[in-house]
């Protein structure tokens, strides 16, 4: 069976079959040719593929989960005599016997994962080009805008909710510096501001000052500036109206939590 040509036949993409057949070719001088058939869905398609196969000598490789479409292609190869060989069907068998499990027999389901994996990957970039309000245009472009005054884990669960896919901006608020206009415009579902006690955010901050070397008695740590910045943020909220949370307790993970409760009981769901 010289110059054989490999049909490389899947129910969904078949790139992970061509890639297996590729790295199996590769040990060999001899180039063969491949052909890939994705998106096979019924047995009326296998049928042709196997007599094709048949006319011009080649074999087939296939990734089939469907456990109907896997015997249909392999009795119609053996009728036709030609080769076809399941790349994963009997692992699929082994671990679900091993584990008692039953297989979803579901096709496509490694690219709607590829698909989530690159989704997150955007969410985190987006979060470290609109992180600290660097970029106002960010705002109307977030699934979750997160406002707060400096120091209240605005980038951190910026970083959490992107790692779970969600694009966030995060904007400071300093009196003496007006928040951006795009601000205003946003839906108030999307928006959280994060509230945090004067007395936890004089602790925060004083820590902060010590572990960057400077001195604790600084206008950053006062309680009277912190007070101040405090109100400022409270007329901001009260403006866009938009959901408070308090984060002096809470982790990172709790904060996100309450975030994503409301968030999808408004229904802006990503």
């Amino acid at each position: 069976m010289g110059n054989s040509i490999v049909y490389v036949v899947s129910d969904s993409v078949g790139e992970t079959a061509e890639h297996v057949v590729k790295a199996a070719i590769s040990q060999f001088h001899q180039k063969l040719e491949i052909r890939r058939v994705p998106y096979v869905e019924d047995v009326a398609t296998l049928i042709e593929i196997v007599q094709v196969a048949k006319e011009n000598n080649g074999i087939i490789v296939f990734t089939l989960v469907k456990p109907d479409m896997r015997e249909a292609i392999l009795k119609e190869a053996q009728t036709a005599g030609i080769i076809a060989y399941d790349l994963i069907g009997p692992l699929i068998d082994t671990l679900a016997s091993i584990n008692k499990l039953e297989p979803r027999n579901e096709p496509g389901v490694v690219r709607k994962l590829d698909e989530d994996y690159f989704q997150r990957i955007e969410a985190i970039e987006f979060a470290v080009k609109y992180d600290d309000g660097r970029d106002p245009r960010g705002i109307e472009k977030a699934d979750i805008v997160l406002i707060g005054v400096s120091r209240t884990s605005k980038t951190p669960l910026s970083q959490y909710l992107a790692h779970k896919g969600y694009k966030v901006a995060n904007v400071p608020l300093v009196p003496e510096v007006d928040p951006p206009e795009q601000l205003y415009k946003v839906p108030k579902e999307r928006c959280f501001g994060l509230m945090i006690s004067p007395e936890k955010l004089n602790h925060i901050r004083k820590e902060r000052l010590i572990s960057l070397g400077l001195h604790d008695g600084a206008s950053y740590a006062n309680i009277a500036r912190i007070e101040d910045e405090l109100k400022h943020f409270n007329t901001v909220v009260n403006k866009i109206g938009c959901q408070i949370v308090d984060v002096s307790s809470k982790a990172v993970e709790e904060s996100a939590n309450v975030i994503l409760s409301h968030y999808y009981q408004n229904k802006h769901i990503r």
